[in-house]
């Protein structure tokens, strides 16, 4: 059933509140935008006193946005405007961060349903209303409330909703939650970084560089950069690392190196937190993952090997190159078969995937091996020509772990598989 009016109760909130630089009002509409959820009409109920958030104006044309400052009260607006529909609403408060996905499952559900969340606030919750008598209540949680005691709405929970997130890799379940003062934007907005890490990753992802994204997501939010400007930046360092590597200046490759991998992780949180993602951004950034690290080994094994074609490091680099490029090409038939990364099919592979080969597990220890002979080596570079032999060795045998996995779970579906080792 089609949504008419997205309602929205912003009495009484304060627009000066922002989460990761954008006022709350301008969140719910973006991500109702994102889920694909444009209704008829968006009508913005303000008390008299109320200041107008801010808003962009191609945001209030799409939504058709009209402002309403009712002198009886919202709660009273609202059940005259739920007398005259012909299909339904969605109604929330303009203080409330709110999972998209719940307003695209309510939009598509029929009947009358509230989501209130596991913090169990009744005044932050999301109410799905077809037409009928007028609510009697005089708080947005008095009407939840009354709407769940008298039968007239079902409460809909975490279970009801689908929970898994292929992009992230993880399930997360859905959510609404309040942000009233300063304190609360803290917490929504770290609750939110951590929301779009994905649930397998390599460790650095995981654990070393995650200070370093959020000090740097939060100014760049604020600030309106666009993603895709990151991902600029970041394109710029990746390729501009492999002459100094192929020349073995390693302090300033590795710099450009770790500037990448940490922009990496960078320019995908500002996307989804600030719901600037773009299918050029998703092009640009999923291109340079899969093309650049063979890139990156040759021009390792083109310095260790003296620059000669026919070095063994070089040569070796050759062999990683085929192993990559067929790893790459197993890790896409699964995902086409089963509708889920390798990665995440099974607890195992999301346990195996924080060690698997790729950028982020070959760059430290290959790091680490450069640091031992700067240290330690009277010539040449030993430590780190083993290193590159074993990163070649370690790409084999992850090519072979997941050639295993294709075949073992190539009859199976993803429900089945999930709950395999």
């Amino acid at each position: 059933m089609r949504i008419e009016t997205l309602w929205i109760d912003a009495t009484g909130c304060s627009s000066r509140l922002r989460v990761f630089g954008m006022p709350l009002v301008e969140r719910i509409l973006r991500g109702a935008a994102e889920v694909g959820l444009l209704p008829d009409e968006t009508r913005l109920v303000l008390g008299e006193d109320d200041e107008l958030p801010p808003l962009p104006d191609e945001l209030c044309r799409r939504f058709g946005l009209r402002v309403e400052r009712p002198t009886d009260g919202a709660i009273e607006a609202l059940s005259r405007r739920r007398a005259e529909l012909g299909g339904a609403l969605l109604a929330l408060r303009g203080d409330v961060v709110v999972d998209a996905r719940v307003l695209a499952h309510l939009a598509g559900l029929g009947g009358n349903g509230v989501f209130i969340g596991s913090a169990g606030d009744a005044s932050c919750a999301v109410l799905r209303l077809e037409a009928g008598p007028p609510l009697v209540a005089s708080s947005w949680e008095e009407a939840t409330r009354a709407l769940l005691a008298d039968g007239s709405a079902r409460e809909l929970r975490a279970d009801d909703f689908p929970g898994y997130i292929t992009m992230l890799r993880r399930d997360l379940p859905p959510y609404v939650v309040c942000v009233r003062d300063a304190h609360d934007v803290q917490r929504v907005e770290r609750f939110l970084f951590w929301s779009n890490y994905k649930g397998s990753t390599d460790f650095m992802t995981r654990y070393v560089y995650p200070p370093f994204v959020w000090w740097m997501v939060r100014p760049l939010a604020r600030w309106r950069v666009h993603p895709n400007w990151v991902t600029a930046v970041d394109i710029v360092a990746t390729f501009a690392a492999i002459p100094y590597f192929m020349q073995g200046r390693w302090v300033v490759g590795l710099g450009l190196a770790y500037l990448m991998s940490v922009l990496d992780s960078v320019d995908g949180k500002l996307a989804r937190v600030t719901f600037t993602s773009s299918r050029l951004g998703e092009v640009l950034d999923h291109g340079l993952d899969i093309v650049h690290p063979p890139m990156w080994y040759m021009a390792w094994g083109w310095a260790l090997g003296g620059q000669q074609v026919a070095s063994l490091p070089f040569q070796s680099t050759l062999w990683l190159l085929a192993m990559y490029v067929l790893d790459r090409v197993v890790a896409g038939v699964f995902k086409w078969r089963h509708g889920r990364s390798i990665h995440g099919f099974t607890p195992f592979d999301e346990r195996m995937r924080t060690f698997i080969s790729r950028r982020n597990v070959n760059l430290p220890f290959f790091t680490l091996a450069l640091v031992f002979d700067a240290m330690f080596a009277e010539r040449g570079w030993p430590a780190a020509t083993l290193c590159l032999y074993a990163i070649v060795a370690w790409q084999g045998l992850c090519l072979l772990f997941h050639l295993e996995r294709l075949v073992r779970f190539w009859g199976q579906g993803a429900r089945d598989g999930a709950q395999a080792g």
